[in-house]
Order: C-alpha cells, then sequence, then structure tokens
C-alpha cells in the first residue's frame, strides 16, 4: 500500500533515466553496430591484395571498429555532463549535406575521386558557413592533394581511373 502511494498508481521505471537518452540511443545502436561488423571480421579468409600491405589483413577494420566504439562511448560519457539539446526540427545545414553527399558519390563514382572530394569540400565547408578563401583552397585543393600523395606514394595504392587520376597515370 505504502509503495502504490509513493508512485500514485503507475508503473515503476525499471530503466535508469540516462539510458533513455538520446546520446546513449545512439551510442548503443553504433557500439551494436559495430559489434556485428568486428565478428564478421574474424572470418575474413581471403582479402583483396590491396589490403595486404604492412598489416594482417583483418586488423585495420578491427581497429577502426574499436576505435568508432571508444568515440561512441566517449560520447555518451560527454553528453551525460552536458546533456544533447533537443530540436524539433533538423537545420537546413543538415539538409545540405545531405545533398552534398549524393552529389559527391555521384561525381566520384562516374567522373573522377578527386573531383569528388575538391567538390565535397568546398561545398561541405561553404554550406557551413566558412566564406575565407585561404581555409576553402586547402581542405579543396591541398587536402585533396595530401590525400593522394599519402595513398599512392607511401602506400603503394593505384586509384581508380578518373579525369584527374588519368592524367597521373598516363
Amino acid at each position: 500500500m505504502n509503495d502504490k502511494n509513493k508512485n500514485k498508481g503507475r508503473t515503476e521505471n525499471i530503466f535508469p533515466s540516462f539510458l533513455k537518452t538520446d546520446a546513449f540511443i545512439v551510442s548503443a545502436i553504433i557500439v551494436f553496430s559495430s559489434i556485428v561488423l568486428f565478428a564478421i571480421t574474424l572470418n575474413f579468409a581471403k582479402v583483396p591484395p590491396i589490403l595486404n600491405r604492412g598489416i594482417q589483413p583483418a586488423t585495420f577494420p578491427k581497429i577502426l571498429l574499436l576505435f568508432i566504439m571508444f568515440l561512441s562511448c566517449l560520447n555518451f560519457v560527454l553528453a551525460l555532463q552536458t546533456p544533447w539539446k533537443s530540436h524539433m526540427s533538423l537545420p537546413k545545414t543538415f539538409y545540405h549535406t545531405l545533398f552534398i553527399l549524393l552529389i559527391f558519390s555521384l561525381i566520384s563514382k562516374n567522373i573522377d575521386f578527386f573531383l569528388g572530394l575538391a567538390f565535397l569540400s568546398v561545398a561541405i565547408t561553404m554550406s557551413w558557413g566558412e566564406r575565407r578563401i585561404i581555409p576553402i583552397f586547402f581542405v579543396s585543393v591541398i587536402f585533396p592533394l595530401l590525400v593522394f600523395l599519402l595513398f599512392e606514394k607511401m602506400l603503394n595504392l593505384r586509384f581508380p581511373g578518373g579525369l584527374l587520376t588519368n592524367l597521373y597515370y598516363y
């Protein structure tokens, strides 16, 4: 009887409030997905030769998935200290970013990966409010160039053909 008066007829809540936060739900989904993918990496029998350079073939995905799980847990812990703000609708930049990623995938698949990367860098930077020319130039030209040099020269990986990459390879 005393318990009923305390709860005033409501059912008892069995989950702590921190398990019902948006941060927990997002982190739990990411960690669960990462665990499933991690289990899949345990069954890698054969990997492409391009991935078999320097480290064990399944090591890189495992390290990446562990890093993603760590960052997701860190995000949850930080969200406990500073809760996320609740928004009724998503900002326009979210939809702009989705559209930009769609265009990037079309450009990188059909024209050239590095033209797509340059487009992605410029479009997202400007969509998020950056208007200074030097940072936009650095992000859109220098960053793709550094990516290309890192993978081409240091890791000896050949990129698929495209407008710019064909100029380099031939």
